[in-house]
């Protein structure tokens, strides 16, 4: 039996053998990387540099945005790289980072969103509190809680997971480090630990998850009974951002895990986890951009000093 000591690397699942194909693939996750990295960059130093942009959600912003683009850091360039280089190997200190990165982000994102959904029910359901529930020290204390959620799953996972040997080869059904497929290479038939922390990773999204419905279901009720239509309609549309970027995140965490691995991954598998590794950073900022006056009118007054700078 081969003990984890003596395997150095893992190796990675590509898109295609043929190279053409390769570096068209390359060609594509650098452009969505891109994008992913200048809509993410433009977000962060709007809400940054804008007066007018000081308020809790722009706050909450400003750290998705910086969620969004440590977590497609985290794979992207990897797969690129393997491509271009036709090498997929990945050793397993690399493994063990993009493990707990990819935990961390996609946990403290999780805890974000949740965050966020409270600061749309303090300033719909209770404006007249809102200041003092969303007060700066409380917004920085909820932050810290997201990310400290992310820092403890992640260390929770990687630690559970790497505990155990792996003795049944260290071919990955996938083209960046994932938790179902590594777990099918280890020794251990149950691994307890990393069972417990999936429950404890399960409950938590389910909190999350059961948390934010009830959020929207004590919102659109307050929405119902405001007797302008125009301010139905002008504070649903505050909400529609975040309910269409939760709805992408959970939809496509969802349909990633609840697909069984497959022993002989195809490259369906790739597409299936691209969605939810790739799609989410990228969309983020478009949806948050586009039906947002405040965002296009300090972006657009970015743009134009950047412009009067250079010039």
């Amino acid at each position: 039996m081969v003990n984890q000591t003596f395997i150095t690397n893992f190796l990675l699942m590509s898109f295609s053998d043929v190279w053409e194909l390769q570096i068209l693939h390359a060609v594509l996750f650098f452009l969505i990387y891109l994008a992913a990295l200048m809509g993410n960059l433009l977000i962060i130093l709007v809400t940054a540099m804008d007066p007018h942009l000081q308020t809790p959600m722009y706050f909450f912003l400003r750290h998705l945005s910086f969620i969004d683009l440590c977590y497609i850091t985290v794979t992207v360039p990897k797969a690129i790289l393997i491509s271009l280089a036709h090498r997929n190997s990945i050793s397993i200190t690399e493994c063990v980072i993009q493990i707990y990165c990819i935990v961390l982000f996609f946990c403290a994102e999780l805890a974000l969103l949740t965050v966020m959904s409270y600061d749309r029910y303090a300033a719909i359901c209770r404006p007249l509190h809102y200041e003092t529930l969303m007060s700066r020290g409380a917004c920085v204390q909820m932050a810290a809680a997201s990310w400290a959620t992310g820092y403890i799953s992640g260390i929770m996972h990687t630690a559970s997971i790497f505990s155990e040997p792996f003795c049944k080869g260290n071919k990955l059904g996938q083209f960046f480090c994932e938790i179902p497929h590594l777990l099918k290479l280890s020794c251990s038939k149950s691994n307890t630990a990393e069972f417990g922390t999936i429950i404890a990773f399960s409950i938590l999204g389910l909190g999350c998850f059961l948390f934010i419905i009830i959020s929207y279901v004590y919102i659109f009720s307050t929405v119902l009974r405001m007797p302008s239509t125009e301010g139905r309609s002008k504070t649903f549309f505050t909400c529609l951002p975040h309910i269409i970027v939760t709805t992408v995140f959970f939809s496509t965490a969802f349909g990633a895990h609840v697909k069984p691995t497959s022993d002989t991954p195809s490259v369906l598998d790739l597409l299936v986890s691209v969605f939810y590794v790739v799609v989410p950073p990228t969309l983020n900022p478009a949806i948050y951009s586009l039906r947002n006056k405040d965002m296009k009118t300090a972006l657009t007054k970015l743009v134009r000093q950047a412009f009067t700078h250079f010039r």
